[in-house]
């Protein structure tokens, strides 16, 4: 997951007093003279023309601190609903904090997740006292607020057991073998929250578990008159059917109910001369937990790395779907524009995609084209605060669920015995080269092709079993560094593009995506391909946005904020600022068009941020 970071502008203004001293001359001084006779007033005088009327103020981009997250902590997981109601979660504190607040009675100190109860975020002021920076070592092992108060949820391993068999028996966020029925992982890292309304003030909150396997909980929470939270049930949701999910990570709801998460981490296993292929090597530990989940089975690398929604989500049995379509790699975030057909997803990883996908249905994303862009920085800048991108489009493939499945399938069975060392057992470079040079068969091993499809007629797999290389090998820029959470606001958007007035008292004629980058470093400063900039701001990371034009489409990057690093007096390291962004992780924009940006950074106690970007 990653990490934030932010620029924030501080003026001063500096008041110039003129003082003239007169002095008087060293003779003596004079009679006074004789008051003169009072003149009569004279006639009044034609009222001036009135003037033209000033410009308005520009607002002036502000950085607020809305909370700060206990020591060791990201803020994970912000979502803010049609009501107003901000989610957020705690993700892995540390397990040494003790200290509790005066709201819920018990300590920091595993993966949390909860909500700013007692204020409404759709109808704030406009100008919002920062949270202090924590300074006891009481505050820096709590949540503190400029807004509301923090009231906790679910805890990991909570089982809910006042709730009887609505209860959660087998504990939030822990993960069992599909088949085994083992305990394998008890999951520390809650990340994105996805509320789902049945009705005022009621619904199910879905919270994803990033880990090796990962997950999903439903808690269904419903909220009194005095805005406190009650959970009626829990659930972690069954993904044995798609065989099992793995490090889900931050995520959307699309505009038609269901929650959307995103698989992050994969495990390499193409292969060239300089690659090393690890799956299925038997000296390789990452895969282990992913073994236990599948286990007597061998786990297919292919069947992760996806966007899953979760159909039905207000059933009892909600039913996910991976889509492959929207190809493998490692997904931070999706999301799904006012179409219901155009969807954007980030690559959270060095040297990473920025894709596109359009379905060929509306509310449909079992089938459409797959894109990945192609960015031209701008002539003669580098700094990452005022240099932006032209982007076009770089078509990939097109297919759909059960093509892509049937390619996945042919790898299936294949083990730690097939392993080679210096070979891979699965799709290699070669074989994405030959796709993307248009060749009509794969290559044969000799020619550095998979044994999997040595000699066969050549097809799109490699768009969307390998979508990063294939992107890259089509001209696709691949050099994004930890591209993290990307987000607009559903009604702005539909507004500014569709034409439908969605937001109440402002005529909204343009609308954004906002893009969360932790790090502005490796792959984006190399002095190499698309993206050339300085590194002046490092791992402090910052925040872009791309104007949404007609039929949502993405021709242009700018930059929003970008964090700042400062050289410590007393180590001589370079930091990032508390008072700046420090590796931005995920970002929501606001109806009113401000963002909220949850921090994956450096700081002891991490920070959710709220940025007004009018004044740019």
């Amino acid at each position: 997951m990653t990490k934030t970071m932010m620029e924030t502008f501080k003026f001063s203004a500096i008041a110039l007093a003129l003082v003239v001293g007169l002095s008087a001359c060293e003779g003596d001084d004079g009679d006074i003279g004789a008051t003169g006779a009072t003149g009569e007033t004279g006639a009044t005088g034609v009222t001036g023309a009135s003037g033209a009327d000033g410009s308005d103020a520009a607002s002036v981009p502000v950085l607020t601190r809305l909370a700060t997250v206990p020591t060791g902590a990201e803020v994970t997981g912000a979502f803010l609903t049609d009501e107003g109601d901000l989610f957020f979660n705690v993700q892995h504190p540390s397990d040494a904090n003790t200290h509790t607040d005066d709201v819920n009675g018990k300590p920091y100190n595993s993966g949390t997740v909860g909500v700013l109860r007692g204020v409404n975020f759709n109808d704030l002021p406009a100008t919002i006292v920062n949270s202090p920076v924590p300074e006891t070592e009481e505050e820096r092992q709590v949540v503190i607020s400029a807004l509301g108060e923090y009231q906790i949820l679910g805890q990991t391993t909570d089982t809910f057991s006042e709730l009887g068999d609505s209860g959660l028996a087998g504990g939030l966020g822990v993960h069992y073998g599909i088949f085994s029925g083992e305990k394998i992982i008890e999951n520390n890292a809650p990340d994105f929250n996805g509320f789902v309304s049945t009705g005022e003030g009621e619904g199910y909150l879905f919270t994803n578990w990033e880990s090796y396997p990962g997950g999903v909980s439903r808690m269904k929470i419903e909220k009194d008159e005095h805005g406190s939270w009650s959970v009626s049930e829990a659930m972690m949701v069954n993904f044995d059917d798609v065989s099992g999910t793995a490090a889900n990570c931050f995520g959307s709801v699309s505009p038609w109910g269901t929650p959307l998460t995103s698989e992050e981490w994969i495990v390499n296993s193409t292969v060239d001369s300089t690659t090393h292929a690890s799956w299925n090597d038997p000296d390789d530990t990452r895969t282990d937990n992913l073994e236990a989940l599948t286990a007597p089975d061998f786990p297919n690398p292919y069947r992760y790395g996806y966007i899953a929604e979760i159909t039905e989500p207000t059933s009892d049995e909600p039913v996910v779907v991976k889509h492959f379509t929207i190809g493998r790699y490692e997904h931070e975030n999706s999301t799904v524009m006012p179409d219901r057909r155009t969807l954007y997803s980030s690559q959270d990883d060095t040297g990473g995609v920025l894709f596109k996908f359009i379905a060929d249905a509306d509310e449909d994303l079992s089938s459409g084209t797959l894109y990945g862009a192609k960015l031209t920085q701008d002539a003669g800048l580098t700094d990452p605060a005022v240099t932006g991108f032209d982007v076009t489009w770089v078509e990939l493939a097109a297919s759909d669920n059960a093509t892509i499945e049937a390619w996945i399938a042919e790898y299936d069975g294949i083990d730690t015995s097939d392993y080679v060392e210096g070979e891979t057992s699965y799709m290699t470079l070669a074989d994405v080269q030959a796709w993307a040079d248009g060749d009509t068969t794969y290559p044969s091993v000799a020619d550095g092709g998979s044994a999997v499809t040595a000699g066969q007629a050549m097809d799109n797999r490699a768009a969307f079993l390998e979508s990063r290389q294939a992107a890259k090998m089509k001209g696709a820029t691949a050099e994004w560094r930890k591209l993290e959470g990307i987000s607009i606001n559903h009604d702005r958007a539909l507004e500014a593009v569709g034409g439908v007035e969605s937001i109440d008292g402002e005529d909204v004629t343009a609308a954004y995506m906002y893009m969360g980058i932790a790090d502005l470093d490796n792959t984006l400063t190399d002095d190499e391909g698309d993206i050339q900039l300085s590194n002046r701001v490092k791992d402090c990371g910052g925040v872009y946005r791309a104007k949404l034009e007609a039929n949502y489409d993405l021709a242009r990057i700018e930059p929003v904020v970008m964090g700042g690093t400062y050289r410590s007096s007393l180590t001589g390291a370079e930091r990032c600022d508390v008072d700046q962004l420090s590796q931005p992780d995920n970002v929501i924009v606001m109806r009113d068009g401000r963002i909220i940006i949850g921090e994956d950074g450096f700081q002891e106690n991490n920070t959710l941020w709220m940025y007004d970007p009018k004044g740019l």
